[in-house]
């Protein structure tokens, strides 16, 4: 707490500089017209003020259909005859007001009136705090704050974001731990969570956090998914502060900081964006267009500059002044396409008569050019579960320009191939090595997430059969796996302990799981975090092919697969060899590249991980008997449902 300090200096504005006070120069209005106005948080929404020697609110909205505009707010009791609002000459469509004696902490709404008679009370689209839901008003605030994570700044601007490793440990902010008092279980604040999720996370060797969305959403079973108040944290949690303190303690623990971001829809609630102006000012207005069947909620109109440049400026100002380190972009394959989950005759095709949206694809490409332009040493990650070419393709040769895709096919052949008892595991061996035929097309993530483990899904370890031993031999199976295969790493909050119960959004993760069996997972998923940061093997070639070579790929018989990660110098190239059976694989062969002896650094079956301790020798050597393509080979015990890895060591 020591570390907060709140900041409010009020802007000096220049009042020659337009007839009418505003913080808008005709430069601004050049580019909020070409849609090329990336910081419109400066200058759209509510910002204290000092004017003629008065400090005061400069309100501005942009309503171009509206007959009127008026702000309402405990201030003037809310009468919408009260604070009348101006429209610009210029036809931007922008209407302001300046109201002197007012500061931060003030609730408000705009009152519009159509052209067409249409009447509303509106939220602020660019409001930076809002009142805790159920209530809809936007509130005045400053949102200056005192950073001190300039170190993991400075480093973050050094090394290049995706050559290091990458273990993300996604977190639902209302559930990963619930406070209980006298009243109840109730949500830990922003300051509570930070006073223990940077620990948290360190100990367990993640590199980042990535946190499902906190920007204000009224309905909180949407996960965060419905938003309303774009540029602003949950005010369940706290204030826009706290959650920047939040921020700030994980950056001081080395801990990186994602969010997700939702530009593919917005719920239809009165207060938000939809028919803002007495028109689709924001959506689509075809609804065969503008409006999700699934989610039945509005899909933001991409052909318009105002909204365009409304959704780059809201991805920047996550990054200006919360100082996040990259955005992971949900349904992105919802945006793309024209068709997404509709019938013949329910979407309306391009111009030249395809499914893709061609608006939305310039859209995702001008978002990804922006962010890399003023954060380079940020990224970007779209959730697209297609084969659309070249998502993380650089926009110049033709890509969406993200930097990292999920992975989705990995993931559902995985957990399906996982799911099946070992007995029929040899009939689907093909689910295991299938990925790497496209592994390497993009930068990919491996998504173990939150919606692997909902809607009677059932939790991860509950998805592993056998019995008990089995299931959690499995799942430590799965997790060495995935650590093993190419891609970033992402796992959902309560899976790195085997959490039985199915996610809930609300009740707390199942902390009191803390016997030697999810203890054991704690601990895999600790040194395998740890083992993932200190061999360069597992993440200097981890997005291209020289990073990875089969060295048994068809034993489907003994349901064994075996391959190398391979880093810039071959002597850190490490053996993986797993074991999907709960068979001891005794004297089992392996080729290796190299003569001499090697280590075995890591083994699933550990007994410190809950397993069997079936161990290779600390050093094994391997002998010049020629096997699969190499002219040496290791003589390896093979853990029952087990994956073990070696380091060369010596000659």
């Amino acid at each position: 707490m020591a570390n907060k300090k709140i900041i409010i200096e009020p802007k000096v504005i220049n009042e020659e500089a337009s007839p009418w006070f505003s913080l808008f120069t005709d430069f601004d209005i050049e580019l909020f017209k070409a849609g090329k106005h990336y910081h419109l948080y400066n200058k759209l929404g509510s910002h204290l003020v000092e004017h003629m020697g008065k400090t005061g609110i400069y309100f501005a909205v942009w309503a171009p259909n509206a007959r009127s505009v008026a702000v309402i707010g405990n201030f003037n009791g809310w009468d919408v005859q009260a604070t009348p609002m101006h429209v610009r000459w210029d036809g931007s469509g922008i209407w302001e007001v300046f109201i002197p004696g007012i500061t931060s902490g003030e609730y408000y709404k705009y009152a519009i009136e159509s052209h067409n008679g249409y009447r509303v009370q509106k939220g602020d689209p660019y409001a930076f705090h809002w009142e805790t839901p159920p209530h809809t008003a936007s509130i005045t605030w400053d949102i200056s704050f005192l950073w001190t994570d300039k170190a993991w700044i400075n480093e973050r601007q050094k090394a290049k974001s995706l050559d290091k490793a990458i273990s993300i440990y996604e977190v639902h902010l209302g559930s990963w731990k619930r406070v209980v008092d006298q009243e109840g279980s109730r949500f830990m604040t922003y300051r509570e969570m930070a006073d223990e999720l940077p620990g948290y996370c360190s100990r367990m060797g993640f590199t980042h956090v990535e946190l499902m969305p906190v920007m204000e959403h009224p309905f909180y079973g949407s996960w965060g998914y419905q938003l309303t108040g774009y540029y602003a944290p949950s005010s369940r949690f706290g204030i826009p502060q706290d959650f920047m303190y939040l921020i700030n303690q994980l950056h001081v623990a080395e801990i990186g900081v994602i969010l997700d971001w939702v530009p593919s829809h917005f719920p239809t609630d009165e207060h938000g964006l939809g028919y803002f102006d007495g028109t689709h000012l924001y959506e689509y207005a075809d609804p065969r267009k503008g409006f999700h069947p699934d989610w039945k909620s509005n899909i933001f109109n991409f052909s318009r500059n105002e909204v365009r440049e409304y959704l780059i400026s809201n991805a920047l100002y996550w990054l200006d002044l919360y100082h996040i380190d990259a955005l992971r972009v949900d349904g992105v394959a919802s945006i793309l396409y024209l068709d997404y989950s509709r019938k013949a005759g329910e979407w309306i095709p391009n111009e030249f008569g395809g499914r893709e949206n061609l608006e939305a694809v310039s859209f995702l490409k001008e978002f990804n050019d922006a962010v890399h332009a003023w954060h380079p040493d940020v990224f970007t990650v779209a959730e697209e579960s297609t084969a659309w070419p070249g998502v993380t393709h650089p926009t110049t040769e033709g890509g969406l320009g993200f930097d990292l895709k999920w992975m989705m096919g990995w993931m559902h052949d995985t957990l399906d191939y996982f799911q099946k008892q070992p007995i029929y595991r040899k009939y689907h061996h093909g689910q295991l090595t299938f990925s790497l035929v496209y592994a390497f097309t993009e930068k990919f993530v491996l998504p173990l997430s939150h919606d692997e483990v909902v809607y009677g899904k059932g939790s991860l370890i509950n998805k592993m059969p056998g019995d008990e031993w089995q299931q959690f031999a499995n799942l430590r199976l799965l997790f060495s796996y995935m650590y093993g295969h190419p891609g970033a790493k992402l796992l959902f909050m309560g899976g790195e302990f085997a959490q039985h119960h199915e996610w809930q959004h609300d009740f707390s993760l199942d902390w009191h799981e803390n016997n030697e069996h999810h203890a054991g997972i704690q601990k895999l998923i600790s040194d395998l975090n740890r083992l993932y940061k200190a061999e360069p093997a597992l993440y200097e070639n981890n997005f291209n092919a020289n990073g990875f070579e089969w060295i048994v790929v068809d034993d489907a018989e003994n349901c064994v697969i075996s391959w190398l990660r391979k880093g810039e110098n071959p002597q850190n190239n490490l053996l993986f060899v797993a074991n999907f059976t709960p068979v001891i694989r005794e004297n089992y062969r392996i080729g290796v590249p190299f003569m001499g002896y090697y280590r075995e650094i890591f083994n699933s079956d550990n007994l410190k991980y809950g397993g069997s301790d079936v161990l290779n020798a600390i050093e094994t050597e391997a002998f010049p008997i020629p096997m699969h393509g190499k002219t040496h080979s290791l003589c390896l015990i093979l853990p029952p449902l087990g994956l073990i890895i070696l380091k060369y060591e010596h000659t």
